[in-house]
């Protein structure tokens, strides 16, 4: 049973990481802002899900579809690396520089901003 809760929670995260690259495949980016996007939703949505499971407020198999499931889905750890690589290799320097900057510092600020929300 865990493991169909990761899978579905999963495969909702993924889809929606998806979707918001197919919102804006239509613009053309030098920076990778739709992974950037995913994961800074992800983290506000794991930062609140972290509130609520401190609080008590969550079962575990809710913490598997969730927390493991639907956040590790949505975010990307493989993307955003593969993308700063890709940016690097094209010698995007200041880019990827700022995507790993960025990216680290915003996500850290998110899961904040998602603890203190429902704090």
């Amino acid at each position: 049973m865990h493991f169909l809760l990761v899978f579905i929670g999963g495969g909702l995260g993924s889809i929606s990481r998806y979707g918001i690259a197919r919102l804006l495949k239509a613009q053309v980016w030098d920076y990778p802002l739709a992974t950037f996007i995913a994961n800074a939703l992800a983290c506000i949505v794991l930062g609140m899900l972290m509130g609520l499971s401190l609080k008590g407020n969550l079962s575990n198999p809710t913490k598997l579809l969730l927390m493991t499931g639907f956040c590790g889905g949505f975010s990307t750890f493989s993307t955003f690396s593969a993308e700063t690589f890709d940016l690097l290799q094209a010698g995007n320097y200041m880019y990827a520089l700022a995507n790993i900057g960025l990216s680290i510092m915003v996500c850290l600020f998110c899961i904040f901003i998602g603890l203190k929300f429902v704090g």
